[in-house]
């Protein structure tokens, strides 16, 4: 008989956490708490403006966005101020 995988709680945290938050990771950056996602080539629908280097990332490249964990009016604030950056610019910064 096949044996079941059981799950250790600290799994189901982490499993919450990132639904609660879309799938993104937390990371810390520049001393400070980030919601990070990655978003594909095929889901980058829109252009964006990478506010570390200032230049373009085009429709169709994939990048980053990222929100603070920590932001001073909540969570629905933080992701109303999310930034889509460069993956490169986000690994550097």
């Amino acid at each position: 008989m096949p044996r079941k995988h059981r799950r250790r709680p600290s799994d189901e945290v982490r499993d919450v956490t990132r639904l609660a938050h879309g799938g993104a990771q937390q990371q810390t950056r520049r001393g400070r708490d980030w919601f990070v996602r990655e978003i594909p080539a095929h889901r980058a629908e829109k252009a964006y403006r990478c506010p570390d280097c200032g230049q373009e990332i085009p429709a169709g490249q994939a990048h980053v966005v990222a929100w603070s964990a920590e932001h001073l009016f909540g969570d629905s604030a933080a992701v109303r101020d999310r930034r889509h950056y460069h993956a490169h610019c986000w690994r550097l910064s």
